[in-house]
């Protein structure tokens, strides 16, 4: 059964196709050998032992998103996530599990097996992926899903990139005026495209001033404003910031001239900082999570999504 749970408790290519680029990521202490092909042919696996017994057999999955993006006033000149998937299982015995992604070469692959068209839907390109050494390779080349026999407890299944369809949650629209040689007019607007039902935690944007700031004064719609002098940056945080919102910030900044200023102040650029639970900025999905095992025991499987901002800057 597989399940997805709400956002409090969330844990903290286009164009032609191309070939799935892959390695086994080991996590095998360097005085011992990586258990090799017989020994997982016969079914013994170094990285799970025998005889586990749990009471209630789950399996939680979180798909954890960095976004990396650089934009010039409204235009985006490079938008990129790197993520991972993050497991933690606790089941009985000695289980196989199988996970399906909405990834374009898994659901083509399919396709071709079953002998039938794929279904409609978002699909991605994975750029590339590392997988924990538990994935089963060979069945990943011929069937383009990942099958493993997990660790117990908690690891990394595996992780991806993905340069292209990048969806943004949260847009920053600044304008920003130089009044003079002192006087500075801010105004910045926070565009959320998320659903109405959806939103992002923890917004932080940070707008940098000339050090040689004396005065501010703010006006927000929402969250809190304020001056930092340590880092020469307006600081506006955001609590929670709703989905389909348009919050607006705006300042002004008085600095003092001084004999030894020489050249204009370069600008630089605006940082934002942010997470938003149960959403993709990749589109990545997960369309089942099974597991078997011999005695046929039931489990609940979990899946979790979240998005945090990586480095996220806008110039204007």
């Amino acid at each position: 059964m597989l399940k997805t749970i709400t956002a409090r408790t969330v844990l903290s290519t286009k164009g032609r196709q191309r070939k799935l680029r892959f390695r086994t990521l080991s996590f095998w202490p360097s005085d011992k050998p990586v258990p090799n092909a017989t020994l997982q042919v016969t079914g013994v696996v170094g990285w799970r032992r025998e005889g586990l017994v749990y009471k209630k057999n789950e399996v939680f999955l979180d798909i954890v998103e960095s976004v990396k993006s650089s934009n010039v006033f409204q235009s985006v000149l490079r938008c990129d996530v790197t993520g991972k998937i993050l497991m933690k299982c606790f089941i009985s015995g000695m289980p196989d599990l199988k996970l399906g992604l909405n990834d374009k070469i898994g659901l083509e692959k399919m396709s071709q097996l079953k002998s039938r068209p794929a279904k409609s839907g978002k699909t991605i390109e994975l750029d590339d992926v590392t997988f924990h050494q538990c994935v089963n390779l060979t069945r990943f080349n011929s069937e383009k899903t990942v099958s493993f026999v997990p660790p117990d407890g908690e690891f990394e299944l595996m992780k991806y990139c993905i340069t292209e369809g990048v969806n943004l949650p949260v847009r920053v629209l600044p304008t920003i005026k130089e009044l003079g040689r002192t006087c500075m007019e801010v105004n910045v607007k926070v565009k959320s495209v998320l659903g109405s039902k959806m939103f992002a935690l923890g917004v932080v944007i940070k707008i940098p001033v000339p050090k040689q700031t004396a005065k501010t004064s703010f006006q927000v719609t929402s969250g809190r404003a304020k001056y930092k002098a340590a880092t020469d940056c307006l600081i506006w945080k955001i609590r929670k910031f709703p989905g389909q919102t348009k919050p607006t910030m705006s300042a002004e900044v008085e600095s003092i001239s001084t004999i030894a200023e020489k050249k204009s102040w370069t600008r630089p650029p605006i940082q934002m900082e942010f997470q938003v639970p149960m959403f993709s900025a990749s589109g990545l999905r997960v369309r089942f999570l099974k597991v078997w095992e011999k005695s046929g025991y039931n489990t609940v499987e979990w899946v979790r999504y979240i998005t945090k901002a990586d480095s996220y800057k806008i110039r204007c």
